[in-house]
């Protein structure tokens, strides 16, 4: 099966964004293992580090009003 990036590229982003839904589903039904890029892991373990450091902590209630400022 040939793809055309051309025709990729027409897709309006809604189009694109449900192609790319499709496509993820596909690839989470699929029996084989997906091999992932060695990027990946790295950057996975970048953002626990990031995420377990102190100093990027909040308080639930700096939480609650950081998402507040977003959907406000």
């Amino acid at each position: 099966m040939a793809i055309n990036a051309d025709d990729l590229r027409a897709l309006s982003p809604a189009e694109k964004l449900q192609l790319i839904g499709w496509l993820w589903d596909d690839l989470n039904e699929s029996a084989e293992e997906v091999p992932l890029p060695d990027w990946i892991d790295r950057e996975a373990v970048r953002r626990r580090k990031e995420m377990r450091s102190p100093e990027n902590r909040v308080s639930y209630e700096e939480m609650q009003k950081r998402i507040g400022q977003r959907n406000g």
